[in-house]
């Protein structure tokens, strides 16, 4: 018990946001891209949302939490990455937020260190002091929380950092991020702050916190792009109202194939993701294979990356040449620096100049 209770020694503490730095500051201020990843049901199969199931991640030993499907080898492989282009630093430019409590850091720690993942800092909220009658609803509810977590983040970042988000459908992490990117970029007054996050039940006091942490950083959208895991299984249609910047994914896999799209994997990381979902996790070729299309279907997987894809795919007998694809994928037509943001045809925008926060036809 002694070294949980350590964790306020170890910490920075807002409110309720407690934050671990792993990294020096100048090392922070230096990162180009950063990646933020959500904790629970986007990297470790977590459920923190309940009472029970707070109690069973806290007794929970390191080695016994679960992976999401493959998220610890793309997170390696995106690391690999970072270490061949920034001369073998050790550390990785990714921060985890999660709503677990701050006196699990240390078994995450050994999880992290585990599947061999260096992030620069983690994001912890104090929930525990939320077990008593009267604040239960507060276990919950991750707006406030997240925004917070974000925009302290933000003031410790280079002014043009470029950062790539990773959530999941359970606690309204497309909502956090975009209107993460909102604050960030000015695109609603102080008045609409207010009311929406009143909506999502923030309480005052962070409230206020919010907008003076958006008083200290730079007028600049920081946000390359919004990844979110299904968990739920929530209709990847309701995701457009964000944008396509966002990109709601059922797998690791097509999460892999968006980022190689992009250039920010290799194809052989991209085969060795497919090679443990199906070899770790029972994953089929033929399943992987639907959620290649479907990327396809919904116009995301451009010709380019599917040509270079399938060569690869083919080459290791993960697919063969009767493969058929329920449509021709589109040509790349806007690409920056890799990074493709436009096929042929008609398009929903990438980023919507405003997005209905009040109204949820989900």
């Amino acid at each position: 018990m002694a070294a949980m209770a350590d964790w306020t020694s170890r910490s920075e503490i807002t409110g309720d946001v407690v934050f671990f730095r792993y990294a020096s500051l100048d090392l922070e201020k230096n990162v180009e891209t950063v990646f933020i990843w959500d904790l629970d049901q986007t990297y470790l199969d977590t459920a923190i949302n309940s009472l029970s199931g707070l109690l069973q991640t806290v007794l929970e030993k390191a080695f016994t939490k679960k992976n999401i499907p493959a998220t610890n080898t793309l997170l390696q492989s995106l690391a690999e990455e970072r270490k061949i282009q920034a001369a073998n630093q050790m550390f990785f430019p990714c921060y985890f937020i999660t709503a677990s409590p701050p006196q699990m850091e240390e078994r995450i720690a050994e999880k992290f260190k585990f599947d061999e993942i260096f992030p620069l800092g983690c994001f912890y909220k104090d929930n525990l002091k939320n077990l008593r009658p009267g604040r239960f609803w507060r276990l919950r509810k991750q707006v406030g929380y997240k925004l917070q977590s974000l925009l302290q983040l933000r003031t410790r970042l280079s002014p043009d950092v470029r950062q790539i988000c990773f959530g999941d459908d359970s606690e309204s992490d497309a909502i956090i991020y975009n209107l993460y990117s909102d604050i960030c970029a000015r695109r609603l007054s102080t008045s609409e702050i207010r009311q929406v996050l009143t909506k999502f039940n923030v309480t005052g006091d962070q409230v206020d916190t919010i907008l003076m942490l958006q008083s200290q950083i730079v007028e600049q959208d920081p946000i390359e792009k919004i990844y979110i895991n299904l968990a739920t299984d929530t209709d990847p249609e309701y995701y457009l109202r964000f944008g396509r910047r966002t990109l709601p994914t059922y797998n690791t896999f097509q999460i892999a194939l968006d980022l190689y799209q992009d250039g920010r994997l290799k194809l052989p990381a991209v085969s060795t993701i497919a090679q443990d979902m199906i070899y770790n996790y029972n994953y089929t070729p033929e399943e992987l294979l639907k959620g290649m299309d479907d990327l396809i279907r919904r116009r995301v997987l451009g010709e380019r990356a599917f040509l270079n894809l399938r060569s690869q795919f083919m080459a290791q007998g993960m697919m063969d040449e009767h493969f058929l694809l329920s449509m021709q994928p589109l040509k790349e037509q806007k690409v920056v620096d890799n990074a493709v943001y436009e096929l042929e045809g008609l398009f929903e925008p990438w980023v919507p100049e405003r997005i209905d926060y009040l109204n949820d036809y989900r």
